[in-house]
């Protein structure tokens, strides 16, 4: 039973309508579909679930057409694709004339009769799956092993059982194969050569092949022992020198922080005394500003035209090369699969070898093969920069959030309402949470608004030490005396071994009394696998409803960003306590100076959840933190 059926444009029109139930139910499902699949580029399934239905779609490229089915999702209905494909070219040859003629007006103004037309394919789909006939199991007759005599059983004596040849990774293995196969055909070709008259007795094929075996034995390890040469034996220098570094010390005392410990209290850290120009790596900057990464691309990529090899080709110049040349260029025909197989092959290759996840790469061509598939080319156009093109615009599109993250505008907004605004990061082990964790609070302050750092890491060793120093060296930067006496960075900490939701309950209350702006809780680094470390996660996340959680990953990886953050919202989901659990909100990208033109991650990043890159960390200076600029990115991307 079928829950809808419908048609629309892709500009939005409605052309025709089936429900099987009563009520609006397809406009909530074809909603969600439009904004999660069609807008996001996410078109490499056919299939979307959406609560308790499940939907299918098809896209008319040509007409610029949408068909989509609904049913419910614990239905198995088998004729589902065989309806969609028959409804498809049913409607396109009944209308194609008035589309074609008419085109955005035949939408608007066309009369669309099609309800006979569909009931009758749909109980033809309907039978043809019920006239199919259920898989039956062989009987024991049927199957191979009634096929064996006894006789093939019994072993008689002085028979060799066969051997069944394994694949081995050793060595052994492989010389035994080598060994097998030319003393085989060895063999064979003794069989065709007459018997010496020396012989009296005939050999038999095993005495043969063992006769082979010792002989090409003993030949190959004559030659290997031949070709052997001794080689002088490199002179290992005994001992290993120390290293010098030039700004070391060698008194230990220097290094103990021990005794500047204030567990349990918020701690006023002592005004540093250092060159600010290291910490923000020079002045010629606007102070409060988040600047987007460079854009450097502005020169095209030059087109690799994929020649057939089988085709002779012209090489000096003529009136064929030129005439071939005008042939690929103008549009005179709709795209194929087969065109574009080629190419998309080559596009997901390049994709793997920037960065992006290999699955997430297969979906995205194959978005981008059912997006064009059945469009008519342009003149002067090529299927590359078809293909090429139609990439780029998904990769920006993916990139662009579906829900903008404004943390200035959330932050006054919470002074409105009197309260602090609270964001947790979290991440697997050694990305940098501590580091950007400082940036961002290097940026907050230096837009006027007060931080508290929540040192809710209690496991690694040096956490809270490491945030101590940052807060340390931002209050160096910002003194209170600039922002009239107020301190603008404080740390709330209570040692190591306590409990991180109750340290970050505690920490928001404090920064609600004091009146701070803003509460960034620094968590501790944990594997995607970890269940009891993400179960404290989750528990923290839940008891504190933050207002923006941030995953910190790192722009290196590449597959296992989408282990990660699968990992990571499947745990916050089923570890937490409320009915509608809190999941990733954001992505923090770390390291991105580090990648060259393999910014890969970003895509698989957002493409595997949905969440818009907040921030991107390029440096090891406070002022290195950078916002999100798709464009970049994806020319990045596709550099060759």
């Amino acid at each position: 039973m079928l829950d809808f059926f419908t048609i629309f444009s892709k500009g939005g029109l409605v052309l025709w309508c089936f429900q099987g139930v009563r009520g609006p139910v397809a406009t909530a499902p074809v909603n969600a579909l439009i904004r999660s699949v069609l807008l996001q580029e996410r078109g490499g399934n056919n299939s979307f679930n959406h609560e308790a239905l499940t939907l299918k779609y098809k896209l008319d490229n040509q007409f610029e057409l949408v068909f989509v089915v609904g049913f419910q999702k614990i239905l198995t209905l088998t004729y589902v694709d065989k309806l969609i494909d028959d409804v498809h070219k049913e409607f396109r040859d009944k209308y194609r004339n008035e589309f074609q003629q008419k085109g955005t007006l035949g939408l608007l103004n066309g009369t669309f009769d099609f309800k006979e037309d569909f009931m009758r394919l749909l109980r033809d789909a309907e039978e043809s799956s019920k006239a199919r006939a259920p898989t039956v199991m062989k009987t024991f007759e049927q199957s191979q092993k009634s096929q064996k005599t006894v006789k093939c059983m019994i072993e008689t004596r002085g028979e060799k059982p066969k051997e069944k040849v394994k694949n081995k990774k050793n060595k052994g293995s492989k010389k035994e194969g080598m060994e097998a196969v030319t003393a085989a055909s060895k063999a064979s070709t003794g069989d065709r050569q007459p018997s010496a008259a020396g012989d009296r007795e005939e050999l038999t094929k095993d005495e043969i092949l063992q006769k082979n075996r010792e002989e090409f034995f003993k030949r190959h390890m004559k030659a290997g022992e031949k070709s052997r040469s001794p080689k002088p034996e490199a002179q290992k220098e005994k001992g290993k020198k120390p290293r010098v570094w030039d700004l070391g010390n060698s008194n230990a005392k220097v290094l103990d922080y021990s005794n500047s410990a204030t567990n349990g209290s918020v701690e006023a850290c002592p005004v540093e005394e250092f060159d600010p120009d290291l910490a923000l790596g020079g002045r010629n900057r606007e102070p409060g500003r988040l600047y987007d990464l460079e854009y450097e691309s502005d020169e095209e990529i030059e087109e690799k035209v994929i020649q057939n090899p089988s085709k002779p080709s012209a090489k000096k110049g003529g009136l064929g090369g030129m005439f071939g040349m005008l042939k690929g260029l103008v549009g005179s025909k709709s795209l194929t699969r087969e065109d574009m197989d080629p190419i998309l092959e080559k596009m997901k290759d390049h994709l793997i070898a920037k960065n992006v996840a290999a699955e997430i790469a297969v979906q995205l061509c194959e978005s981008v093969a059912k997006k064009l598939e059945g469009r008519v080319m342009g003149t002067f156009t090529t299927v590359t920069s078809t293909v090429k093109q139609a990439l780029q615009e998904a990769l920006v599109q993916i990139l662009q959030p579906q829900r903008r993250v404004d943390v200035l505008r959330d932050v006054m907004d919470a002074q409105r309402h009197r309260r602090p605004y609270v964001v947790t990061f979290c991440g697997v082990n050694g990305v940098g949470k501590s580091t950007n964790l400082a940036k961002i609070s290097f940026w907050l302050i230096e837009n006027g608004f007060s931080v508290l750092i929540a040192a809710c890491d209690t496991f690694r060793a040096g956490a809270v030490e490491q945030l101590r120093t940052h807060t340390r060296r931002l209050n160096a930067l910002h003194p209170p005396e600039s922002h009239g006496g107020r301190t603008m960075v404080q740390l709330y900490e209570k040692g190591y071994g306590k409990d991180a939701a109750g340290i970050a309950m505690e920490a928001i209350s404090y920064a609600r009394n004091q009146g701070f702006d803003v509460v960034l809780v620094d968590t501790a680094g944990r594997m995607q696998d970890n269940a009891p470390l993400m179960t404290a996660l989750a528990k923290l996340i839940a008891v504190n409803a933050p207002d923006l959680v941030l995953f910190v990953g790192e722009a290196l990886v590449g597959n296992e960003a989408v282990d990660q953050l699968v990992k990571f919202n499947k745990a916050l989901a089923d570890h937490s306590m409320a009915q509608t659990p809190r999941l990733i909100d954001g992505i923090v990208l770390t390291k991105f100076d580090t990648i060259d033109d393999k910014v890969g991650a970003a895509i698989s990043m957002t493409y595997i959840t949905s969440k818009p890159i907040v921030f991107v960390g390029t440096g090891q200076t406070y002022c290195d933190l950078r916002s999100l600029n798709a464009k970049a990115v994806v020319a990045a991307l596709m550099k060759a």
